[in-house]
């Protein structure tokens, strides 16, 4: 788990249940493109790093954008 709690600038939160249907499933790869999409706006898939404090939720989310079709984006430890 992180050592120092604190918001890393310009990071944006994505609490990862928005990418799942009321049924606990991931959404359509359509609406997980769009949801992914809105929160990276301009920022090129590739230079996208997704973190969690553990790294579990953060997989997730890596997982989803795959899905998605959003290819490239890194996992930080």
């Amino acid at each position: 788990l992180d050592l120092v709690a604190g918001h890393i600038p310009g990071a944006v939160n994505l609490f990862y249940s928005n990418s799942l249907s009321p049924e606990g499933k991931y959404l359509t790869s359509q609406a997980l493109a769009t949801l992914y999409k809105d929160a990276i706006g301009d920022i090129k898939p590739e230079d996208v790093i997704v973190h969690c404090g553990s790294g579990v939720t953060a997989c997730h989310t890596l997982l989803g954008m795959e899905h998605a079709g959003i290819k490239g984006p890194k996992l930080y430890v």
